[in-house]
């Protein structure tokens, strides 16, 4: 996550260090023990030509990523001479020990040594190095301690300590520490390190529980807080603002308590303010949302901070769907939603970047009160996409969202069921969203001599889901089907076929047929379901358990005696009883309810009260 954040360089500051950098060769290889002792003598040229090198080095270095190389060669050695070199040769001590050991010394001497009075560009590179340093999960020791992190938080403008004072903007051009003070020469130089300065940070919390904790002690929410909506009413942006945003994100997302105080701190509120600002958008009459520049792409730099605010607003706002919302709150999140719809339909420079902004914008809807989703069909006039005169321009981004990673079959839990189950809710409470979708997923049957879930249209897909190992998935696909089919059982059973079906009706306890009697019933209308003439057609000869009309097959008892058929059906019932006995099956039956229950449970109390009875009478005859 945070690991991949690459520095930022100031052009003057680039040309002094390339040039060093060329002096010195771009294959010399750092020597650790020399950098830290350049830090105890403190002599800052010799730091910033050793850190040059090392930084260049390892600038795309993740340790363990480099440990387990180390491993997979030992490994392979092993292989090859087939004799172990050492008793325990893989692991984690044998194969890093002394690197890590050194970069744990070298974290502690930078640590004390920007504490002091340093030049701008040999501030950075410290910076830089611990930037490095940090994305070793094992080498953090010396980064987590409450002193570090207040060093690395001030050199970040960020007042900790629940402290409110206003802290140092980069342009004042000086930048206070923990033991001295360090002159920048520039707003330049300023923005440079604390930019490094954040992205440590990100990086420490993101890897250790220890330093989240310690954050938390230290109120770092309040003061990344502070800041962000500090640069919100700034005129300049800020060059730190997406790093900040990422901290945030960081914050709420590893510690659950830091989520209700930014709620708490009208977080929502705040972070429509600066979704807005990103997407340079403004709100029109009602909850209507337009953009300032029409025609203009979302730049990058936008489009990285539009995501990490949708991240962290669906940290604060994960269960709000639980919730019944006041009329004050209910006007707040109508009016994200609003925002989150152009989201959805906003364009960014790289298609796979506006995935990612469309993709948690439907977290941030899924996660919304039910009742606030009705924005999405509240737009323009000018709509491309449209039923019954409701605009539908959102639905049907998020059905070809749905559409896109149900194409590519990656990490469909985490990716696919949020969307899922946003387009199922806004069914239940929106007829013109179910009308539109199920004209799109479930149009009128007319080709009934394939397997639903060997068709390759959407409702195909879909169907092939309802089997999936993965509960989550599984049940996601069938309910959106479900209440598109108006939660009526021969419907869905219609379009998926009952073998598909079952898994979903038997939870449901619907397998005798009937309508759900779930939390929230949905109301739908009375409507009825049209078939094609290809399907009247086709409807008496159509296989219920496979949905097609299947061949003709030949009778496989054809021929055989009464006694015959008998003899088989005892073979098949024998055989049967002998794996469930072991537990390889579970015969199931279904009972009044429409729910399972085990076959057998019911035929063995009647036989112990058979054994009973039989008992009683021997009994009395005795007597």
């Amino acid at each position: 996550m945070t690991q991949n954040i690459q520095p930022s360089v100031t052009t003057h500051m680039a040309h002094d260090w390339l040039s060093a950098h060329s002096a010195w060769g771009s294959t010399m290889v750092p020597d650790v023990e020399a950098i830290i002792h350049s830090i105890n003598r403190g002599d800052q040229d010799a730091v910033q030509l050793h850190l040059l090198t090392y930084n260049t080095q390892y600038a795309d270095c993740f340790f363990t990523e480099s440990q387990q190389r180390k491993k997979q060669q030992k490994l392979e050695q092993f292989r090859q001479n087939k004799v172990r070199l050492s008793a325990d040769s893989d692991s984690d001590s044998d194969l890093d020990e002394p690197d890590l050991l050194l970069r744990q010394r070298l974290a502690a001497a930078l640590l004390g040594f920007i504490s002091g009075p340093l030049q701008p560009p040999v501030l950075y590179l410290c910076l830089q190095t611990l930037r490095i340093l940090s994305r070793d999960h094992r080498g953090l020791q010396p980064l987590v301690s409450h002193g570090a992190l207040l060093t690395l938080a001030q050199l970040a403008n960020l007042s900790c300590h629940g402290g409110f004072e206003p802290a140092l903007d980069s342009t004042d051009g000086q930048r206070w520490g923990n033991a001295g003070h360090v002159t920048l020469a520039t707003a330049q130089d300023g923005d440079g390190c604390r930019r490094e300065a954040i992205k440590v940070l990100c990086n420490v919390i993101y890897n250790s529980p220890q330093a989240q904790e310690t954050a938390s002690a230290l109120r770092l929410l309040h003061a990344v807080w502070r800041s962000v909506r500090r640069g919100m009413r700034s005129v300049a942006a800020s060059s730190g603002r997406f790093y900040e945003l990422r901290l945030l994100f960081l914050l709420t997302a590893l510690r659950p308590e830091l989520r209700l105080q930014l709620q708490q701190e009208r977080g929502v509120s705040v972070l429509t303010q600066a979704l807005e600002q990103s997407l340079e958008v403004r709100r029109r009459e009602g909850f209507v949302v337009v953009s300032e520049s029409s025609g203009v792409r979302l730049s990058m730099e936008a489009s990285r901070e539009v995501i990490e605010i949708l991240k962290t607003l669906f940290n604060v706002c994960h269960k709000l769907s639980q919730e019944e919302p006041d009329e004050e709150d209910a006007a707040q999140y109508r009016h994200l939603a609003a925002v989150l719809r152009h989201c959805l339909l906003c364009s960014c420079e790289e298609e796979h970047v506006l995935e990612e902004v469309q993709g948690h914008a439907a977290n941030v809807l899924s996660v919304l009160p039910l009742t606030c989703l009705d924005v999405l069909l509240s737009g323009p006039q000018r709509a491309t996409h449209h039923w019954e005169g409701v605009d539908m321009d959102a639905v049907h981004s998020l059905l070809l969202l749905m559409e896109r990673r149900l194409g590519t079959g990656q990490k469909l839990k985490e990716k696919l069921t949020p969307v899922l189950n946003l387009l199922t809710e806004s069914c239940r409470v929106h007829r013109e969203t179910r009308r539109y979708l199920r004209q799109q997923i479930l149009p009128p049957l007319r080709d009934v001599s394939t397997r639903p879930e060997q068709d390759c249209s959407l409702r195909g897909q879909l169907v092939r889901l309802m089997t999936h190992v993965d509960t989550d998935v599984k049940h996601c696909a069938a309910e959106l089907l479900f209440v598109l089919c108006k939660e009526n059982v021969s419907r869905f059973v219609k379009y998926t076929g009952y073998g598909n079906a079952a898994g979903l009706l038997a939870m449901r306890g619907l397998l005798r047929g009937g309508r759900t009697s779930g939390p929230r019933p949905a109301q739908y209308s009375s409507d009825s379901d049209s078939d094609t003439e290809e399907y009247r057609e086709a409807k008496s000869r159509i296989n219920l358990v496979t949905g097609r009309v299947e061949a003709e097959q030949p009778d496989p008892m054809e021929g055989m005696t009464e006694e015959e058929k008998e003899e088989e059906a005892c073979r098949l019932m024998a055989m049967i009883d002998r794996l469930s006995r072991v537990q390889i099956i579970q015969p199931m039956s279904v009972t009044a309810d429409g729910g399972l229950a085990p076959l057998w449970a019911g035929r063995e109390e009647e036989e112990e009260g058979m054994v009973l009875l039989t008992q009683g009478r021997k009994d009395s005859e005795i007597e």
